[in-house]
């Protein structure tokens, strides 16, 4: 199975790569500038220039891409139509490394984690752009995408401990009442829904049990 991991380079990008290639699958990076991941094949490419050519062969595309400041936010969506344009009508599926600010709190799916009082001032831009281009991603008929949310605390120092559980579109809690997973087990989550999830246009979340 041969995957592309856009965004490589990044903490998400760096361990879903490597737990890829600790189970045997062919990946390549796609990478803005040095490869500095540890996938030994590569390709120099900034998201916004990605192209059809550029992830021909490719059974599964991952998309790793994160922004933080306030004017690079609006590039959640910008990035994530290049690569649905470019995966258009292909059988090449798209995994997207999602937020959890967009999980539902409730049954009938009106309120959202980003919603609440409690919920942090700070990342509320975060939430509400890569809110954003979840919805302009459920609109794309033409592409075989799987959009994955972390649990609400996302810990990239996390362990690895192969340990998670597989939710939908509600935000989940293990059995200590908590809505957590690291960096590396959320890897482990994604590599598996590369090899054996057919969630095809939906979206998941895990939570480390």
């Amino acid at each position: 199975m041969k995957i592309a991991v856009v965004c490589a380079n990044g903490k998400a990008g760096q361990l879903i790569t490597k737990e890829a290639l600790q189970r045997g699958l062919d990946v390549t990076a796609i990478v803005r500038g040095e490869n500095r991941s540890a996938a030994s094949q590569s390709i120099s490419r900034d998201v916004l220039d990605i192209t059809a050519n550029d992830l021909k062969g490719f059974d599964v595309v991952v998309d790793a891409f994160g922004a933080w400041t306030e004017d690079t936010l609006p590039l959640h969506s910008s990035s994530l139509k290049v690569l649905c344009d470019a995966l258009s009508g292909t059988d090449t599926r798209l995994l997207v490394v999602g937020g959890a600010g967009s999980l539902y709190v409730n049954p009938e799916h009106t309120v959202c984690v980003a919603d609440g009082p409690d919920f942090p001032d700070m990342f509320e831009p975060l939430a509400a752009a890569m809110a954003k281009a979840l919805s302009e991603l459920r609109q794309r008929d033409d592409v075989k995408w799987t959009y994955i949310s972390p649990a609400g605390d996302f810990q990239a120092e996390g362990g690895r401990s192969g340990n998670y559980i597989l939710g939908g579109e509600e935000l989940t809690l293990n059995e200590k009442g908590e809505s957590v997973i690291s960096y590396a087990d959320y890897a482990v989550a994604m590599v598996d829904e590369i090899m054996e999830g057919g969630h095809i246009k939906e979206r998941i979340s895990v939570v480390q049990k």
